[in-house]
């Protein structure tokens, strides 16, 4: 199978890694779609957010990504100038009814969010016995 007709993404593809897209302000986070036989997982980099700035949703045949990172200030101290003070990523991706949107898992690590998505029973693989006689 072709990664292109499982998942497509829904936002024009960048040359740049983590764009910003001008019309969102939301930067569009780099992923790597890894397919097998038994579906796909992605990897998008999300360097500094937190797991409950993080929202990976399923929504009308979409996978949707959204994530906040903010730069905590310490204690007693104040602000005097800053140019990161916080970003959000958006990424979204339309579905293939060959991908089991019910089973989708998710899991952050190290910046790294890593989902995975199986291929319906229907659209797997599968070896047809032959029989003699």
């Amino acid at each position: 199978m072709n990664t292109s007709t499982q998942l497509k993404t829904a936002e024009p593809p960048s040359k740049a890694p983590a764009a910003q897209t001008a019309t969102t302000g939301a930067i569009v986070p780099p992923v790597d779609i890894i397919e097998d036989a038994a579906g796909i997982t992605l990897k998008a980099d999300l360097p500094g957010v937190a797991r409950d700035r993080l929202d990976v949703r399923v929504e009308s045949g979409h996978l949707l990504i959204d994530a906040d990172i903010s730069v905590p200030v310490p204690e007693r101290l104040s602000v005097v100038y800053a140019e990161a003070r916080g970003a959000h990523y958006r990424r979204s991706f339309a579905l293939s009814n060959e991908l089991d949107s019910q089973r989708v898992e998710a899991n952050l690590k190290d910046g790294v969010l890593s989902i995975r998505i199986p291929r319906t029973e229907a659209a797997r693989p599968r070896r047809i016995e032959v029989r003699v006689g």
